[in-house]
């Protein structure tokens, strides 16, 4: 934790949300992105900082840990295919030493066992409690490695080979597997004594193939001062879930740093899971610039100049301005210093470092990879100066060469091939980054991230002080300032309610849907819709004939084109009741909710504030709305009144209809004749009649409804600027009554808020102060963060002439 290790810093925590809390106490600032500073006062405050190894399968990143611990932990083979996560965590004293090893539940080889069978086209199902099955499965994977000529020369045999491993891994731990779930082992429970033992058992492939997480506590200064290292799976597995086991840890905010381990050196260039990996590195917050990006097995480019110049310029182009970029050849470097360790009578390192790897079917002694590397280095690699004459003679074996040649050049040569490989180089910066740089560089990164807020804040409080003081300080000044605020205080209202005003009736006549007055027009239309279907079902010849009949006391009989004109005057007057009723309703609501809004105004308040009463804002608004009223009734009426003439399509359209029905009445002088001809009557009344008010609903008369509302209220809201002004006298008169007690408050107000403002740069500086000398403690000066100065205040107040 920070506060064991720096004094200073024991309250860094608690500093950083005092500066946090006064950001959020901020309505302009809370919104602020703190996101940064959380998270670098989280690494800084963590007890572990976790340095993720990611790469591809093959690409070295188990070497190269190995290289950085000096001893052979992890496994290391090409091709090895499981999703095995290894942490590798600070044992405080050698005797603590341990590992503890999770191990793959049966579910989980199954899936990769079918997964490296599909890839590799075994056909046939997986039974993992069937011997024979599995036996099948191993004769598969040999035969696909003798054909490719051994286990190293192609991705398929490499691939077959871990499919071997697990099926050995499996049935050489089966008592140690569970059926769905992950048995865990500490060593003790496994009979290992130390912890190369346990690791030599986790590091064979057969054991480690069927390993879920291997945990390693090590005693090893790097690893002190919460430093964890942790392997992760290849990021281009054949089992997805392995893939995305990796993808989720460089995306988890505990991840503090990242080891890319590209091979490109090998491949050329980046391959897609590999610009994947770096995306989502550089997408994580946490990670930021804490970033190594190790190009390994760079000793293939030394035989290739192809590959050597793709190299090249991928370095110069995609990573020329990033920091940390090594070149490394982890086989080289890693296995160098191991042999430096070794001596002749060893067959340096033959019969100890890589006596499994020499043992060979039938006694016959193997070459270990690292010999070939070695003699490929002092044959072709072109590196060796010319005092190095290594002789590497054909006529003998890999290893009479090797062990001749040691013996020749010994510590020189191999000091050579140690500095060639780059591994110490990488080794230092690691050690160096860990040791010296990582601290200092949290804290500047929190600084850094501390610096913006900082300044928002200092600037904030300044200009709200500033605010403060500029105020007058006694009450009669202040009462004289507010009086003469009178006049533009109204002009402010006036022009504030004209736009106000404006934005209502925009909102109305927009047609926005969903909007009250949208509703009622729907309500009209929908009213007035319902009523024509309704006196068209109900219509009867007989009542027509009864009115018409009425209208003409003096005659017994009635002409037929009297009862259609009857008609006509009767469907037009009884459609414009409906019409003007629910006109009255969307005048009345719009004028009701536009008063209740204009009520909750800031503007509404302020009137009252300096009159006493709303000077006649409401009464204005009935006025206005009685006026409106009126004449969208007499819009109603006039559209209505157009009814009564029929439209020219009934003589067009209907012309044979409308002569059948004339000619089919005028047979007789009697009633009976019209009786018969009233479906034809109805017909042609529907025809005409819903078309009409078709047209008004949809296409004219809501048009007309917002002209009229928009002639009358925008007239108002020009008008009431210039009118408002008339109050002037009255709100003097009105205010030098109440301001007294106003002004009280004002200046009460604003001597609180000056306390508040001072409390909160009182926190701001202890707390600044509190991280910068946790600053100047890393000697970290020039990340000093900015305190707040009370000299600017003073300044301030004595411009203003002081307080009271």
């Amino acid at each position: 934790m920070v506060q064991l290790l720096i004094p200073a810093c024991a309250k860094l925590a608690d500093n950083t949300q005092k500066i946090l809390d006064l950001l959020k106490q901020e309505p302009t600032l809370r919104h602020t992105d703190t996101t940064m500073v959380q998270a670098s006062l989280r690494k800084i405050t963590s007890t572990s900082f976790e340095v993720v190894f990611a790469g591809a399968f093959s690409a070295g990143k188990s070497m190269l840990i190995n290289a950085l611990l000096g001893r052979e932990l992890l496994y290391s083979a090409e091709g090895h295919a499981t999703g095995t996560e290894c942490r590798i965590a600070y044992a405080e004293s050698p005797d603590r030493e341990r590992v503890v090893l999770t191990f793959l539940s049966e579910k989980e080889i199954k899936n990769l066992v079918e997964a490296l069978c599909q890839e590799l086209g075994i056909p046939g199902g997986v039974n993992l409690h069937s011997d024979d099955s599995l036996e099948r499965l191993q004769l598969e994977a040999k035969e696909i490695i003798r054909q490719a000529g051994g286990e190293n020369q192609s991705e398929k045999a490499k691939r077959a080979n871990a499919l071997q491993l697990l099926i050995k891994g499996y049935l050489a731990n089966r008592e140690r597997i569970q059926p769905e779930s992950n048995s865990i082992f500490a060593m003790d429970k496994l009979n290992f004594s130390s912890l190369q033992e346990a690791a030599n058992y986790a590091r064979r492939g057969v054991n480690s193939s069927v390993l879920k997480k291997i945990e390693y506590y090590c005693h090893d200064p790097m690893l002190e001062d919460g430093n964890v290292i942790i392997d992760t799976p290849g990021i281009d597995a054949p089992v997805k879930e392995d893939t995305q086991i990796t993808f989720r840890k460089i995306e988890d905010p505990d991840v503090s740093a990242v080891v890319c381990v590209l091979k490109s050196a090998s491949a050329g260039e980046l391959t897609a899971p590999e610009t994947e990996l770096l995306e989502k590195t550089k997408a994580n917050p946490n990670i930021r610039d804490r970033v190594f990006y190790v190009f390994n097995r760079v000793d293939e480019t030394w035989y290739n100049t192809q590959l050597r110049q793709r190299l090249e310029r991928l370095i110069n182009s995609d990573f020329r301005n990033l920091p940390r970029v090594y070149t490394t050849s982890g086989l080289l470097g890693f296995y160098g210093k191991l042999v430096q360790n070794t001596s002749y009578h060893d067959r340096f390192g033959l019969d100890s470092v890589f006596a499994e790897s020499v043992k060979g079917e039938g006694g016959k002694e193997e070459t270990p990879q690292f010999v070939y590397a070695f003699l490929n280095y002092c044959a072709n690699s072109g590196k060796l100066p010319s005092s190095f004459r290594v002789d590497v003679r054909s006529y003998e074996t890999g290893n009479e060469n090797y062990v001749r040649i040691l013996q020749e050049w010994g510590t020189p040569l191999l000091q050579q091939l140690i500095w060639d490989s780059g591994i110490e180089q990488f080794r230092e910066a690691v050690i160096r980054y860990l040791r010296e740089e990582k601290r200092p560089l949290l804290f500047i990164n929190l600084a850094d991230d501390l610096q913006p807020l900082c300044i928002a804040l200092q600037k904030h409080c300044l200009e709200q002080y500033q605010g403060v003081t500029s105020q007058p300080q006694e009450a009669e000044t202040m009462k004289s300032q507010e009086l003469g605020k009178i006049g533009q205080q109204l002009q402010s209202i006036g022009l504030a309610y004209s736009k106000h005003l404006q934005e209502e009736l925009n909102k109305a006549v927009a047609s926005e849907l969903n909007t009250s007055y949208e509703k009622d027009y729907r309500a009209l239309q929908a009213a007035m819709v319902a009523r024509l279907d309704e006196l068209l079902a109900n219509f009867s010849v007989a009542d027509v004939h009864r009115r018409a009949q009425a209208s003409h006391p003096r005659n017994s009989t009635v002409p037929v084109m009297g009862i259609l004109v009857e008609a006509f005057y009767y469907l037009a007057n009884e459609l414009e009741v409906v019409l003007v009723e629910y006109s009255r309703r969307v005048v009345a609501n719009f004028f009701d909710q536009l008063i209740d809004a204009v009520q909750k105004q800031d503007y509404y308040k302020e009137i009252y504030r300096l009159l006493g009463n709303d000077g006649g804002i409401e009464a204005e608004l009935r006025q206005l709305q009685q006026r409106v009223e009126i004449a969208i009734e007499n819009e109603a009426k006039t559209e209505c009144d157009r009814y009564v003439r029929e439209r020219p399509e009934i003589y067009t359209a209907t012309v044979w209809q409308l002569r059948s029905v004339l000619q089919q009445s005028c047979r007789s002088f009697d009633f009976d004749s019209m009786i018969e001809a009233e479906p034809a009557i109805k017909q042609l009344l529907k025809m005409d009649f819903e078309q009409k008010v078709g047209d008004t609903i949809k296409r004219t008369y809501r048009q007309t409804i917002n002209q009229t509302l928009n002639d009358h209220i925008l007239k108002h809201a020009q008008e009431y600027p210039h009118q408002i002004l008339n109050y002037y006298d009255r709100a003097r008169s009105y205010l030098e009554q109440t301001l007294d007690k106003e002004v009280q408050e004002k200046l009460e107000a604003n001597r609180k808020l000056q306390q508040e403002i001072l409390a909160k740069v009182d926190t701001y500086n202890a707390a600044v102060s509190g991280i910068n000398a946790c600053l100047q403690a890393l000697q970290l000066d020039r990340k000093q963060l900015p305190l707040i100065s009370l000299d600017e205040f003073e300044s301030t107040e004595t411009s203003t002439g002081g307080e009271e």
